[in-house]
């Protein structure tokens, strides 16, 4: 069923997620208990904000959560700017949804591996939401996150719930001057040696920027992945 586009969508509230980076809980204006949206975990979202350019933003939110979810960061981007000042209350349109996401009933039995970096983090977090409220359908669960310091690191206050779920969750920061951190440093890349020889049948879910989406594939491949076991949101 196609969606109505679009829509306004209401700020409910607003949380300090990591440095420079907030989350937003948002509704569709006039919904009444749960946002009522059909999307695919790992779909991004094309907001108008003010008058400025639209933006995509990845929903960081399972589809059967009850709010919309979606991390923004403080960037150049007027419309990400903009919409990262914003406070509980205001609105933005929701002028339609966008990428493939990540098809999960096709990967059931499967070890499932997400990569991420920075805010690539709201995609992964919209699967591994929904991937978690049926476990029994996979395999492992490993997550695989980077960032530049400690600081940039989403989610800190759920990692634990994850771990608690079954995740074998591993984080790597790529800048480390100056930070008491006893995890390991270089790029997310570096951790696939270390949990991709102990699986099965795994099948890499990788969200991130372009750039770092094309080395993670490159490293997978040389590593024995067929593409089509390596899946992005977009």
């Amino acid at each position: 069923m196609k969606e109505e586009m679009p829509r306004t969508l209401v700020i409910r509230s607003v949380l300090e997620e990591a440095r420079e980076i907030r989350a937003f809980d948002m509704m569709p204006e006039g919904a009444r208990g749960a946002h009522g949206l059909a999307y695919t975990p790992g779909q991004v979202a094309l907001l108008q904000v003010g008058a400025e350019q639209p933006a995509y933003f990845a929903f960081a939110s399972a589809p059967e959560d009850e709010e919309l979810e979606l991390l923004v960061k403080r960037t150049d981007d007027p419309a990400s700017r903009m919409l990262y000042e914003m406070k509980e209350g205001e609105r933005v349109r929701l002028l339609k949804i966008a990428g493939h996401g990540f098809a999960l009933d096709g990967q059931k039995g499967r070890d499932l591996v997400f990569v991420a970096m920075g805010t690539g983090v709201a995609p992964l977090r919209s699967a591994l939401r929904h991937a978690l409220s049926r476990a029994d359908d996979f395999g492992q669960i490993v997550v695989l996150y980077g960032a530049r310091t400690p600081d940039d690191f989403c989610y800190r206050d759920e990692t634990e719930s994850w771990k608690a779920a079954g995740v074998e969750l591993r984080q790597v920061i790529s800048r480390p001057d100056g930070y008491e951190w006893s995890g390991q440093t270089g790029y997310v890349q570096s951790l696939l040696e270390h949990v991709l020889p102990n699986l099965s049948n795994p099948v890499a879910l990788v969200c991130g920027s372009r750039e770092m989406i094309a080395q993670t594939r490159d490293r997978l491949q040389e590593m024995g992945f067929a593409p089509e076991a390596i899946l992005t949101n977009y």
